[in-house]
């Protein structure tokens, strides 16, 4: 009898740890197709603009829009500020606009961003985020904001995400995160 648990629970620790090794890549989408609008979810500032231009230039999409927040500042200047000036410094800068981002969340975000893409006439939508948001935004987009095809790409950030996640402190750390916020969008949000 001993043996038989003995057995089960190595089994079971067996997929566990199965599991656990499949939990950083299963929150990863990275699958873009060519769109009208490709939309840069706010966050990070370096990698998602980088790549969204990057798939702008390979004919992704023919506008990009970034979503920056509308109340943020840093030092004197708000993001809004500083993204213009940014879009007034690339040479794709007559292709890319900002949109002003007023809620917090994933699910805020996409009902501001929904003016924007009205704005914008986008019926097809290549999201970019964080690798590790992918999962997520693509699916709070869809349900939350219908009406369009959206695809995702993801922008790789190896100081923050891995897929191989246990390897590095920070990036267990935003697997932790990601799959708590992933928790609470499916259990929670995704119903009220």
């Amino acid at each position: 009898m001993k043996r038989s648990w003995l057995l089960a629970l190595g089994v079971m620790a067996a997929l566990a740890a199965g599991l656990a090794a499949k939990a950083g890549s299963f929150l990863i989408v990275d699958a873009p197709r060519p769109s009208d609008v490709i939309l840069v979810l706010a966050g990070e500032t370096d990698q998602r603009p980088k790549r969204a231009l990057q798939l702008l230039v390979q004919g992704y999409g023919r506008r990009v829009v970034l979503d920056v927040p509308s109340n943020a500042k840093l030092y004197e200047f708000t993001q809004i500020q500083l993204a213009q000036k940014y879009i007034q410094d690339l040479p794709q800068g007559a292709a890319v606009s900002v949109c002003p981002i007023d809620g917090l969340s994933t699910r805020d975000e996409s009902k501001d961003a929904e003016k924007c893409l009205a704005r914008d006439g986008g019926r097809s939508v290549l999201i970019v985020t964080s690798d590790f948001h992918t999962r997520r935004a693509l699916d709070i987009f869809q349900r939350e904001v219908p009406g369009h095809e959206y695809s995702v790409a993801a922008a790789r950030d190896a100081e923050q995400f891995g897929a191989r996640w246990w390897t590095h402190r920070q990036w267990a750390k935003t697997l932790v995160n990601e799959w708590l916020r992933l928790i609470w969008w499916e259990t929670v949000d995704r119903w009220w």
